[in-house]
């Protein structure tokens, strides 16, 4: 009994301060992951709501570098930038979500594109796609010798 009225109070303190730290950390931890997944679903494209209330889509985000502002689009042609904190969280995570087929698909369907790869003044992702596929080299063959 004479233990628990000297130390009592100190057990009690360092047990506290020792629930205090765990759960701290824990909430550091979910905050990360929240973080985390936030910037895995920031993609141009996706559907977003500021923290000043506004919604908006996603134009340009680099979940890299947080210093760098982000280009949100309000409204057709009205493009703002804001610190890429202030994106509260991410509305419709799959709008905007551009699969590599998606990509081909918008890159033969425009007339533009179609046409600089055409003069050669742009080239074509697919272009290079297929050239791989057609080539018969091997790549671990080394370099061909010149006669």
């Amino acid at each position: 009994m004479d233990f628990l009225s000297n130390y009592g109070l100190i057990i009690l303190l360092v047990v506290l301060l020792v629930f205090m730290f765990w759960s701290s950390r824990r909430r550091m931890q979910k905050q990360k992951h929240e973080q985390e997944e936030r910037a895995r679903q920031t993609v141009p494209g996706a559907e977003v709501l500021l923290q000043g209330g506004l919604y908006g889509t996603i134009i340009s985000y680099d979940p890299e570098n947080l210093d760098q502002p982000a280009i949100v689009e309000l409204a057709p042609g009205v493009e703002i930038k804001v610190h890429s904190q202030s994106i509260l969280r991410v509305v419709n995570p799959t709008i905007g979500a551009v699969t590599e087929d998606d990509y081909l698909a918008a890159e033969e369907s425009h007339a533009e594109y179609a046409e600089g790869v055409a003069n050669g003044d742009i080239t074509s992702v697919s272009d290079d796609h297929n050239a791989a596929a057609t080539d018969d080299t091997d790549p671990d063959a080394g370099p061909k010798s010149r006669d």
